[in-house]
């Protein structure tokens, strides 16, 4: 049986002891009977999604839909305090990175046994990373509704004006054929490469050197293995080195979307929910394969999941299900696949990546390992302390202010303390749920 931590413990944990007031007073819950679910939401485009989803609701189970939509940035915190306050809904919305965190916390309940009791419920239908990226101490906790790999934009137009064949749709091209491409595309107010300065962006290119963040184990950092520090290195040398990159002016708010939408710059590396932006572009553009190191092409593969609180129970825990299912059934991705707003997390839900341009079908060919490939994004039940140590000292080594050796050096002995925290908390799951 799942064992709740206290409201105290879960505050502890969160970080948000000091708001113990604020949740105290969030003490008014959902509707009784109604079908409550929360979601991060912040933009009109992504509003319409949800209503649409929230519409479909209603019409398949026949209650209210009760949806509560907070802005992306602030969705974990305020999830923290209606957990912690009980004000949660009977569903809720999970960024792939935090399921580790929430379930490690007891804050949500495992679902192996809704799923082995529901005959028409086919887990097999989506696709395996996010089946893996939903799993947590060999227990499914969510159920996908997106996921997609991390791929690389090409401004098409660039490429022609230069005379240089567009890339290969299905073959990766190797880390020096892409930093040569890099370098001739980079000329006088025009660049070659573009991303974000931040262990989001350079995890795809150690997974692909076939390094990763911790070792195999999980208790000890891997950053400074020589596969991880090729990956950095080439990278930062793309930055730093070869100066393919726009100038950056500000390390916290670096967009490589916001410097691939000028027009001015040849590649960007991104994930395919940024297909509805890019699609305003007034030049011709496409996607590639992510450039294959050592390990091929095996970029970061993220997605979304919903999830029931550990607090759902009795006939709340069966209107939950139905609600996740309805959620995550093929009816709800298609409206999803509609609107374009990412890759749906079934394989028979329909596509969001639709022509134009050309070669929006990879994303589903890599998922379903047809070409290339994709790696799981690895996270620990502690990734937010993770990424923030990481976000203190490494992004400098994108300004050449310190080298990739010294940042990771540095960064190595606190992050084998936080490896080591993170065993700790596999293990006080592992005892709460025996």
């Amino acid at each position: 049986m799942q064992t709740q931590l206290s409201r105290r413990s879960l505050l502890k944990l969160t970080g948000l002891a000091g708001l113990g007031a604020a949740a105290a007073g969030c003490s008014s819950g959902p509707p009784s009977g109604a079908a409550a679910w929360s979601m991060w939401s912040s933009s009109p485009a992504e509003r319409k999604v949800w209503d649409a989803f929230s519409a479909y609701v209603e019409r398949e189970l026949q209650v209210k839909s009760v949806p509560t939509l907070t802005p992306s940035g602030g969705y974990p915190t305020k999830l923290d305090l209606q957990l912690v306050s009980g004000t949660a809904g009977l569903v809720t919305a999970l960024n792939g990175w935090l399921i580790p965190t929430y379930a490690a916390r007891g804050a949500h309940r495992p679902l192996d046994d809704l799923i082995a009791g529901d005959q028409d419920f086919d887990l097999d239908d989506f696709y395996r990373p996010i089946r893996d990226i939903s799993s947590f101490n060999h227990q499914t906790y969510a159920i996908g509704f997106d996921v997609a790999p991390t791929v690389i934009y090409y401004n098409k137009t660039l490429l022609e004006k230069k005379g240089i064949p567009a890339p290969s749709p299905t073959v990766p091209m190797s880390w020096a054929t892409f930093r040569d491409l890099a370098r001739e595309m980079t000329g006088p107010d025009q660049y070659g490469f573009t991303c974000a300065p931040s262990i989001d962006d350079l995890v795809s290119w150690i997974y692909c050197a076939g390094g990763n963040v911790m070792n195999e184990a999980w208790d000890r950092s891997a950053l400074n293995a020589p596969e991880a520090m090729e990956a950095v290195q080439y990278v930062v040398d793309l930055f730093v080195k070869d100066k393919v990159t726009p100038p950056i002016a500000n390390l916290v708010t670096e967009s490589s979307l916001a410097n691939f939408m000028e027009g001015n710059v040849a590649f960007m590396h991104n994930g395919p929910w940024q297909v509805v932006n890019v699609r305003k572009a007034k030049f011709d553009w496409d996607i590639m394969p992510f450039p294959a190191g050592a390990a091929g092409s095996t970029p970061r593969v993220s997605g979304s999941s919903f999830a029931i609180p550990a607090k759902v129970r009795g006939d709340d825990l069966d209107l939950a299900w139905k609600l996740l299912k309805t959620l995550t059934s093929k009816g709800a991705l298609d409206i999803y696949a509609e609107a374009g707003r990412n890759n749906p997390a079934r394989l028979s839900a329909g596509s969001a990546f639709k022509p134009p341009p050309d070669n929006l079908g990879i994303v589903q060919d890599i998922l379903a390992g047809k070409i290339a490939g994709g790696h799981p994004f690895d996270v620990t039940t502690n990734w937010n302390q993770v990424k923030q140590l990481l976000g203190q000292d490494l992004p400098r080594t994108f300004l050449g202010q310190v080298s990739v050796r010294e940042a990771i050096d540095g960064l190595t002995p606190r992050l084998d303390i936080l490896m080591k925290q993170h065993q700790d908390n596999v293990r006080q799951a592992s005892a709460r749920k025996g």
